[in-house]
């Protein structure tokens, strides 16, 4: 997928990134199934090591689903849903880390199948996510987060109300001017993401530019350091400047968190302290394991994001965290530029059904639509929801009014799309699903 403009976060600028589709088939009490996902691979963003080149860290996301693919299709017992996942995340954790792959990018691949799996089986149920969900369909329970237990668990999946409308939060990446963002105002956008680059001095400015550029005007923003800060002393530099300079104190009102400051491994090395209590924090890199949101809040932050790309069944499980903990502890809604299609819909799905009223969406915008998705493909996610997308400027892309999205016909039975799974990716010459595995 060809970007329509660069997309700058932290030292990275992405000018294109390759997606994943994943097809496959289940049985389900003696019926077979299909099922599909989609994902972005963004270069450098799962591995951010500076010996490996943008193509070497994508390399890491194919092999990492090449190894969830094989250890899904092992002799495992009949099982739930999340109950397959339980057996193979520790083992694909482990068989990546041997071959050099981080926590994160090993939970892409099995991320990946899950959602297809999941897929295939509210197509069994003839259900759609939000009902199937509720009802647990997946099975989640308390195996891999011992701080909670099913009650919790059931309870939270239960009590869920899902968003009709998702304000998008219009994302203004390194290399975005000030003027996209007073564009976007005016296109009706009213929630932002800055990125920042971890130079107090710098961050200043560019947060001054903005706070005087937009004013008064009615908005909220969140902040994302994209792990460039490198140490408390600077950070504290940052919050006391959002506290304290009138100059940002427009900008100060608007703020809602700030997003993964520390570098993920350098995340476990700093307690927040009074940092945290001046600022809501959150982490994002550093999500790459069950344990993760519980380690972050003993370390003071508050909140965690969910991708679909780090896990489903990781996302609703620290959601019923965040419900047990209570009201100063929440999740929140980011995307690593997911694309128009099956994708971005899965993941709004996702954000839906933890009730979020806004979300960071990147693909409609650093992507030009369905880019050079086959026409016929993209007319198709038109004619299934026509609430989501429209053909607008020789394209089909996101139907964004009033700075929102609609998920209204997410709910077609299966994970959000109205579409047989055989009409996504159309361009691949797919293998015939292995059959023969049941849940």
């Amino acid at each position: 997928m060809p970007f329509a403009t660069p997309f700058g976060f932290g030292a990275v600028t992405v000018n294109e990134a390759v997606q994943l589709f994943v097809h496959l088939g289940i049985e389900v009490d003696g019926k077979y199934s299909d099922g599909a996902s989609a994902e972005l691979m963004v270069p450098k963003w799962f591995n951010k090591d500076p010996k490996l080149s943008a193509d070497e860290t994508v390399q890491q996301l194919r092999q990492s689903a090449e190894i969830a693919r094989a250890i899904y299709l092992g002799n495992h017992p009949l099982d739930t849903a999340f109950g397959l996942h339980s057996a193979c995340i520790g083992a694909q954790v482990a068989t990546c880390g041997e071959a050099g792959i981080p926590p994160l990018a090993a939970t892409f691949g099995a991320a990946e199948i899950d959602k297809a799996i999941l897929d295939a089986l509210l197509r069994a149920k003839n259900s759609d996510f939000f009902t199937g969900m509720r009802a647990n369909v997946a099975g989640l329970d308390a195996r891999l987060t011992p701080d909670l237990d099913d009650g919790a668990i059931m309870a939270f999946l239960g009590s869920r109300q899902p968003s009709q409308h998702i304000a998008v939060r219009y994302t203004v990446g390194m290399l975005d001017s000030i003027d996209s963002m007073r564009e976007a105002m005016r296109d009706g956008y009213r929630y932002f993401k800055l990125k920042l680059c971890g130079d107090p001095a710098k961050d200043r400015t560019r947060l001054m530019d903005i706070a005087g550029a937009l004013g008064d005007l009615d908005y909220r923003a969140t902040a994302d350091a994209n792990e460039q800060y490198e140490s408390l002393s600077d950070l504290r530099i940052l919050v006391n400047m959002i506290q304290n300079d009138a100059a940002l104190a427009p900008l100060a009102r608007r703020l809602l968190y700030v997003e993964q400051p520390f570098a993920r491994e350098n995340t476990w090395n700093f307690a927040l302290g009074k940092l945290g209590t001046a600022h809501d924090f959150i982490i994002d890199e550093a999500d790459d394991s069950y344990d993760a949101f519980p380690r972050a809040k003993a370390l003071g932050y508050r909140g965690v994001s969910s991708k679909s790309c780090k896990g489903i069944y990781k996302s609703l499980l620290n959601g019923a965290r965040a419900a047990k903990w209570g009201s100063d502890y929440f999740i929140t809604a980011e995307d690593l530029t997911c694309q128009a299609g099956l994708g971005v819909q899965q993941d709004t799905a996702l954000v839906a059904f933890h009730g979020l009223t806004h979300a960071e969406r990147n693909g409609h915008h650093y992507v030009d639509g369905f880019a050079d998705t086959p026409e016929l493909e993209a007319q198709a996610f038109l004619t299934a929801h026509p609430d989501l997308y429209e053909q607008n400027r020789g394209k089909v892309r996101l139907s964004i009014r009033d700075g929102a999205i609609s998920t209204r016909s997410l709910g077609a039975p299966g994970f959000a799309y109205g579409l047989r799974p055989d009409q996504i990716d159309t361009r691949a010459n797919q293998e015939q699903p292995v059959k023969g595995y049941g849940i």
